[in-house]
């Protein structure tokens, strides 16, 4: 669900408490994302805008981002117009899902001026207008020519026009009465169906609207419910849903419910090319492998084309030019029907027969290794699609290095300048109390992890027959509880991420074995014991927020 007027109510009283503001920085994360840099009250803020159609929002962050290498028009008239600017204020119209930021800057004369960013947070129709002193559009995130929408015409130089007000709703933070036969939607701005499902059911429990409003009002955290895969949330406990509910800070928790969404179609935007190439990988041997096992089979079974030849000549005297002709086998007397060439004569077929059983048998061994080599290219692609599928940015541009290196895709420059440097790849590290774990998410990380940073005594662990990650453990002594925090992070960057009891295999690094010929990321196991743990996303954030340092 979407942030509704109330929740961004909540969000602009904690943005209003830094300012005055001012813009150091302004980076894009995506089409439609942007994250500026603020200083305020002596210290460095991020507050990050999202105009997407499903995902938006506005929330200060703590959280590291990849930013886009090739900025759009958009960012590049932000920056011009109130980079290193002052927020001076930034009021929400109403409890409309629009906040009205203003900023003073100074034109190219040195003169000031006062700029306008509107950002608009109504889903689909989401969008960020810069607008001048004159009430002018500077630009628009999103432009809207008047085939488009007659009466509000977004483009620059257009005068800006606001989004009308729904005049028959009221404030409900200033509601003297409440008429209990309408919906509350429809009574109060501001109000989503969630939250007006809350507030009847509360009142019908006996609660006073207005103690429930002021519960809103106080609220400073952000409660989740989760209800089989989807979450549900507000700025209350959602108790009409009779279930349990967590709750963090609110802006935290936007970052949190947010984040691995939105970083999907970040990736998808900045690394659509790699999903594109996977896939068409995949399909490609798909489609070739059985392909090869029915030319396997018929290689296989080439010893008949030799009887054939066999056959024909020896019975060539008695064999006109026909389509096919009945001869008695060698062994068992039995009729066996031979197709001919009626062009050639008995022995042009028993020639054609014998090339054709050579060609086969020479064929055998190179269709065996065809075919090995095609299982191998599905379970590479496999594990690239499942890596890809859990990637970060970072993650990803890795992966791009990986299969350029490999010749799938065509090198760049600075790949190669990064190559020669050798850089070491990213990888998450958890610091926990007694020993310090190390998870690689795509094939460099876990290389470098295992054959690199691992000594031979350290912990190894790996989801058993599944594709995932390499995760390592350095420590004195194992304890219990870091082999299954271990562990868990492991069945979570694998295939069996939302399985029940996924086997996760462990032993010492020294016991790994390189495998011969082999891509990036495969090892052999000599021995090792086995775990089975439970993952779960409240598990790992749990994790995460204990023990996370950081990502190398």
């Amino acid at each position: 669900m979407a942030l509704d007027g109330v929740i961004l109510h909540q969000i602009n009283r904690q943005l209003k408490s830094m300012l005055p503001a001012k813009i150091n920085k302004i980076q894009q994360l995506s089409d439609c994302e942007f994250l500026f840099t603020l200083r305020s009250n002596h210290q460095n803020r991020r507050l990050l805008i999202s105009a997407h159609s499903v995902y938006n929002r506005i929330n200060l962050t703590q959280l590291s981002y990849t930013t886009l290498e090739i900025p759009n028009n958009f960012l590049m008239v932000l920056r011009k117009h109130i980079d290193g600017g002052i927020i001076l204020s930034c009021e929400q119209e109403g409890l409309d899902r629009i906040l009205k930021m203003q900023v003073e800057t100074h034109n190219e004369l040195g003169d000031r001026r006062s700029i306008t960013l509107m950002i608009e947070l109504m889903g689909k129709y989401a969008n960020l207008i810069l607008v001048d002193e004159d009430g002018k559009i500077i630009d628009a995130l999103k432009r809207i020519p008047p085939f488009e929408n007659s009466k509000r015409l977004i483009l620059p130089q257009a005068s800006f026009v606001p989004v009308e007000k729904q005049k028959e709703k009221s404030d409900p933070f200033q509601a003297t009465q409440i008429d209990v036969q309408r919906s509350l939607v429809k009574q109060f701005s501001g109000f989503s169906p969630l939250l007006a499902s809350e507030v009847e059911y509360r009142m019908q429990n006996k609660q006073d609207f207005g103690s429930i409003l002021s519960e809103i009002k106080k609220s400073d955290q952000l409660y989740f419910t989760d209800i089989e895969e989807q979450t549900f949330f507000h700025v209350i406990p959602l108790t009409h849903l009779q279930k349990p509910a967590y709750a963090y800070p609110i802006m935290k928790g936007l970052d949190l419910l947010y984040h691995d969404q939105e970083e999907k179609v970040r990736i998808k935007q900045q690394a659509g090319d790699l999903f594109r190439l996977v896939k068409k990988e995949l399909h490609k041997n798909r489609q070739k492998l059985p392909k090869l096992e029915e030319t396997r089979k018929e290689a296989l079974d080439c010893d008949q084309y030799r009887i054939y030849g066999d056959l024909l000549f020896s019975y060539q005297h008695q064999i006109r030019r026909v389509d096919q002709v009945q001869l008695p086998s060698f062994e068992t007397g039995e009729p066996i029907r031979i197709p001919l060439d009626p062009k050639l004569d008995a022995k042009g077929n028993a020639n054609k027969y014998y090339q054709k059983y050579h060609k086969h048998k020479r064929a055998q061994s190179i269709v065996e290794e065809q075919i090995a080599l095609c299982e191998k290219e599905i379970r590479y692609f496999e594990r690239i699609e499942l890596q890809l599928s859990q990637a970060t940015i970072e993650d990803a541009e890795e992966i791009r290095s990986e299969l350029a290196a490999l010749g799938y895709l065509p090198q760049k420059k600075q790949q190669i300048r990064r190559r020669k440097k050798a850089s070491v790849p990213h990888f998450d590290t958890y610091v926990c109390e007694d020993g310090t774990i190390y998870v690689g998410k795509n094939n460099l990380q876990n290389e470098y992890l295992t054959w690199t940073l691992a000594h031979k005594e350290d912990y190894w662990l790996h989801a058993k027959d599944l594709h995932g990650a390499h995760v390592v453990i350095k420590c004195e002594t194992l304890s219990e509880s870091l082999l299954r925090s271990a562990a868990l992070l492991a069945a979570w960057y694998s295939k069996g991420r939302y399985s029940s009891s996924v086997p996760i295999n462990y032993t010492k690094i020294r016991t790994l074995k390189r495998i011969k010929g082999a891509k990036n990321g495969l090892v052999a196991l000599s021995s090792y014991q086995t775990i089975y743990i439970d993952p779960s996303k409240e598990a790992i954030q749990a994790l995460n927020d204990a023990y996370l340092k950081q990502t190398h």
